[in-house]
């Protein structure tokens, strides 16, 4: 079988197989050169929680340079059926389209367009599940991550993720760990593609493969001398682990070197952590820190802190990665316009709607220059005349904004082909989010009950949304 090479790893395949039923639709019907217009937003706030964290952009963008039909695609697509002029058509394709979005790293929430496609009718619709699979899963994974930094404060944490990962997505994953909060991966892989910190210590199978624990420590110690983190629970933690970490530790020390630290991967890690450290400082190795993995998660952590556990740092895993207990983020990719006229999806429920036209979102900010609204306001309309926001499905409820203080959070991120915004590492992302997340107030911030923030449209975008849904009701009355 011929080998694929890594440069269709982000092929023109890497879609839905109705993106090219439709795709071919268009073409054959002569609209290939329509234009439209896709929002990309998402319903619901993971975790149950007061916000999402915008990730995925900047993958999106090298996945969409790489987007392209070599031959070796074009035979599989004629053997699906597709005809060859469409084929011919997809030869020289490349993306053109112009994408607006916020940045990654910004906070965000539950029906806002947080991006916009804008291209042929054709393209705008291939990048479809690209785009949802990329943007829905690392914000996804930010989010979780930057919920555990919430808890973890200044102690740092770990991905320690991939073999409980999904497949390949455990790369983007790791990524997607390190702009929420982590410090650094256990990801290989992940490091290399995104330069990011590698880390690691040792497993069980190191101490098991030696005739006894000591000797597991010693011969560790010898290969890592300046970064040597000892596993000590392969056997008994507080009776064998911790005595041979510190005799080791003081061998170590005699030679001018010292130890790391230990890490626990069971048991009950309040009451172990709190003895174990006890015995290191006891042995005067005040200096060597302790470490916990296994099984844990953002409420597992909160609960160590408050219970004084003195650990110094965490591996995060399954949950973080997986983005347990949630499966997935329900973002979507709607049509707002076709040909340079809005459309909107019409539904029963006034919720299910989506809102037309191109859009623009802002933030307002209160007197104390924390978040405190989001408005969505047509592009063409002046946001100087925009004295109210209006809730999307109570129209009657609004909030004054004109003397608010606002800010445009869309920018143009990619134009023909090109990225017009630099593509920043996933730690200078997490410095942006970092200095987003001062200003968003705590009660959106709590794991229980968080406090709702408020996204509010336009009375123009609410005057062209009913407009047209009056319209499409008396169409299909007809």
């Amino acid at each position: 079988m011929e080998k694929k090479t890594a440069s269709n790893d982000f092929s023109g395949l890497y879609t839905d197989y109705y993106e090219f039923t439709m795709a071919q639709g268009y073409f054959l019907a002569g609209r290939k050169d329509e234009t439209a217009v896709f929002d990309y937003f998402f319903r619901t706030n993971p975790y149950g929680g007061g916000f999402l964290v915008f990730a995925g952009l900047a993958d999106l963008i090298e996945s969409l340079q790489l987007f392209c039909y070599p031959e070796e695609t074009l035979q599989f697509l004629s053997k699906q059926g597709f005809l060859p002029e469409f084929l011919d058509y997809l030869k020289n394709f490349r993306f053109q389209v112009t994408i607006s979005s916020v940045r990654e790293g910004e906070i965000v929430f539950p029906n806002e367009p947080l991006l916009r496609v804008e291209g042929t009718i054709i393209e705008t619709q291939l990048i479809e599940t690209m785009l949802l699979n990329i943007i829905n899963f690392q914000s996804l994974i930010a989010t979780k991550s930057y919920r555990i930094n919430l808890v973890a404060g200044e102690k740092k944490f770990t991905d320690f993720g991939l073999r409980r990962a999904h497949g390949l997505g455990g790369i983007m994953a790791s990524r997607a760990t390190i702009i929420g909060g982590a410090t650094s991966t256990s990801n290989v892989a992940a490091g290399f593609k995104y330069n990011i910190p590698v880390s690691g210590t040792m497993g069980h199978s190191w101490v098991q493969s030696f005739k006894d624990e000591i000797t597991a420590f010693r011969k560790f110690a010898e290969f890592n001398p300046t970064n040597a983190v000892f596993l000590v629970d392969t056997y008994h933690t507080l009776k064998s682990g911790v005595p041979n970490a510190i005799t080791v530790a003081k061998e170590m020390r005699r030679e001018g070197k010292e130890l790391a630290g230990i890490r626990l991967d069971s048991g009950d890690f309040s009451y172990l952590t709190k003895k174990s450290r006890q015995m290191l400082d006891d042995a005067d190795l005040r200096g060597v820190r302790i470490f916990v993995s296994n099984q844990l998660n953002e409420y597992v952590i909160k609960s160590l802190i408050d219970q004084g556990a003195p650990i110094d740092g965490f591996g995060v895993g399954t949950d973080l990665v997986t983005g347990k207990p949630d499966a997935a983020l329900d973002g979507v990719y709607k049509l707002s316009e076709c040909n340079h006229q809005p459309c909107m999806k019409i539904s029963e429920s006034i919720e299910k709607m989506t809102l037309p036209g191109k859009k623009h979102l802002y933030r307002f900010y209160d007197n104390q220059g924390n978040f405190f609204r989001d408005g969505i306001l047509l592009e063409s309309e002046n946001p100087d005349l925009c004295k109210n926001i209006h809730h999307p499905n109570y129209p009657e409820k609004l909030t004054p904004v004109g003397d608010l203080k606002r800010e445009l959070i869309h920018q143009v991120v990619y134009k023909n082909g090109v990225t017009t915004n630099l593509l920043v590492s996933p730690f200078e992302i997490n410095n942006f989010l970092q200095s987003r997340a001062a200003h968003l107030p705590e009660e959106h911030k709590r794991f229980i009950m968080p406090h709702i923030y408020k996204v509010g449209i336009s009375a123009n975008l609410l005057k062209l949304r009913d407009d047209l849904r009056n319209k499409v009701q008396r169409n299909t009355m007809m």
